[in-house]
């Protein structure tokens, strides 16, 4: 297992071999329409498929959905397309769902790198996409990104211009990488000892969950994110009890609505009145794929530089292997 800078420093690279991973990846035409999709995946594999459906919601016809527990929703069917993500394969909650929908006739579609994910495909002939393993999940999201807009574009459901977007996404990050490192390194900086909060708007929320994924799994950092214009109606009242405690991370993006923009201009000056700690970083990008693999990318090194700071350990997930040993005996 490499170090997490050597991971968060392939990022690029991982995009470039998931592309030609995807170019390769058969895809077959499903046996019934496809009036839903859902997708099954836990933490680093599972963000990858909220990403995806949040950069394609404007031109799929059909309702995402996910399954972030043991079981799923009453809508699947055999007109579900059931896309089982789970990196290691042995996700115990991926499978359960997954099992379930196949019990109920929906098509599957598996992206992994072996386990009983690709022992389930490879018995029953269904597709499935093999991606490289043994690394943490966090540190190979390029692969499940590439491998879900592949999918969606081979079945007609997107536009297979994504797949250009992440080409282009991955030259940002390249040609950007000397600042997105000192961005990231002030990030963590200004983390340092506080609670992180991280905002944007919606249609980047799902940046906003990996922001916090990897502050937690790799920074040993407690913290937590909420999207404008939903955070308008609850949470900006909860601010009447911050403090200097919280670090106020805002990720601004240049296609906002306007009026989202005007609520988080007007956001950020009612918080500086609570908090001294108020960072904004803007985005670069032509595409919403490439704003969010930029944005993503300077968190992943701010997450790394934090850890570096707390004198954590960021391959380090001690207390996740107690837990799935103590399921183990139950």
């Amino acid at each position: 297992m490499s170090d997490m800078k050597t991971l968060i420093a392939q990022f690029p690279e991982n995009i470039t071999e998931a592309l030609e991973i995807a170019s390769k990846a058969k895809i077959s035409a499903p046996k019934h329409e496809i009036k839903n999709v859902l997708i099954c995946g836990m933490g680093g594999s599972g963000i990858g498929g909220r990403l995806v459906a949040k950069w394609l919601e404007d031109e799929l016809s059909v309702p995402v959905a996910f399954a972030l527990d043991y079981g799923i929703p009453g809508f699947v069917s055999k007109n579900t397309l059931v896309i089982g993500s789970s990196y290691s394969g042995n996700t115990e909650e991926t499978l359960s769902s997954v099992h379930q929908a196949l019990e109920k006739g929906a098509q599957l579609i598996g992206i992994t790198s072996g386990g009983k994910m690709l022992d389930l495909c490879n018995e029953n002939n269904y597709d499935v996409v093999v991606v490289p393993g043994g690394n943490p999940p966090r540190s190979a999201l390029a692969y499940s990104l590439v491998q879900l807009l592949h999918i969606f574009a081979e079945l007609g459901m997107s536009s297979k211009m994504r797949l250009e977007e992440m080409a282009k996404a991955r030259d940002l990050i390249v040609s950007e990488q000397d600042s997105i490192r000192e961005i990231g390194l002030e990030m963590a900086s200004f983390v340092h000892g506080n609670v992180p909060i991280f905002y944007s708007t919606t249609d980047y929320e799902p940046v906003l969950v990996r922001a916090r994924q990897q502050f937690n799994e790799n920074g040993k950092n407690l913290g937590w994110s909420h999207a404008i214009p939903e955070m308008n109606h609850n949470e900006l009242v909860g601010w009447g009890g911050g403090d200097d405690r919280f670090a106020l991370i805002v990720l601004e993006t240049d296609d906002m609505h306007p009026r989202n923009a005007k609520r988080l201009e007007i956001t950020k000056a009612t918080i500086a009145k609570k908090t001294k700690h108020l960072m904004t970083v803007k985005s670069k990008g032509k595409s919403r794929i490439e704003r969010s693999i930029y944005l993503i990318n300077i968190v992943d090194w701010a997450s790394l530089y934090i850890t570096d700071l707390n004198g954590a350990d960021p391959i380090d997930i001690e207390i996740i292997d107690y837990l799935k040993d103590e399921l183990s005996n139950f």
